[in-house]
């Protein structure tokens, strides 16, 4: 195998079909959409059950199914339920996402120190008021660790929308396989690859901006 493919310039053509440009923006398309629905899905949820210590079951055996889901097989099963197009994708990936980030959100606000909400609750804050501005800034650490495991191991898995004729980048892994062309199937490995180291990096990065020194050092 070598790295003709990727290095060829005829494959990073902007507006060209199936270049890895058009590729590259298709996946990341299917990322941001399984991650925003499975965030809506999973966060309120999450930070429910930690809040109250209610349902705390559902988040760990959530966690625990989540992880033993087969993708693939899942996809195979809502294309045969709801045939092909984006929508079995999306069902897919975001029951991928959301039990990383259920349980994050449950786990940070239970590893809280109950002191500090107690004291919240003592000056006088509402129950809303001492989620949204003590126990949410403060499991925030936590939260986002949750969150850039589920942009992980989104960005991997979405390669299984070429399986079913979406785009992506999975169409280099799987139209390489099936002409045995290794040096496509090379350049798909590697681009997903550097996508999501990137992507790990942007989100270590805004978990800096946006969680609290403090919090930082005590962690």
């Amino acid at each position: 195998m070598n790295l003709d493919y990727l290095f060829d310039a005829a494959h990073w053509e902007f507006g060209t079909s199936g270049s890895i440009p058009q590729l590259l923006l298709s996946h990341l398309w299917y990322v941001v959409l399984a991650l925003a629905i499975g965030t809506v899905i999973a966060l309120p949820i999450g930070l429910y059950i930690g809040h109250t210590g209610r349902g705390s079951f559902i988040a760990i055996n959530a966690g625990n199914a989540g992880r033993s889901l087969p993708t693939l097989g899942l996809l195979m099963l809502m294309v045969t339920l709801l045939g092909l197009g984006l929508l079995p994708v999306l069902i897919a990936l975001t029951v991928l996402v959301i039990p990383p980030i259920l349980t994050s959100a449950y786990a940070g606000l239970r590893s809280l120190d109950q002191r500090v909400v107690d004291a919240a609750r003592g000056v006088g804050m509402r129950p809303w008021q001492v989620l949204t501005r003590v126990e949410l800034p403060m499991a925030l650490p936590v939260l986002m660790s949750g969150f850039r495991s589920a942009a992980l191991q989104v960005v991997a898995t979405a390669t299984v929308a070429a399986a079913v004729g979406l785009g992506g980048l999975g169409r280099l892994l799987i139209d390489g396989l099936a002409v045995n062309d290794y040096s496509r199937v090379l350049a798909g490995a590697i681009v997903v690859a550097v996508l999501a180291v990137l992507l790990d990096l942007v989100l270590a990065f805004a978990q800096r901006w946006i969680v609290s020194p403090g919090l930082r050092v005590s962690r």
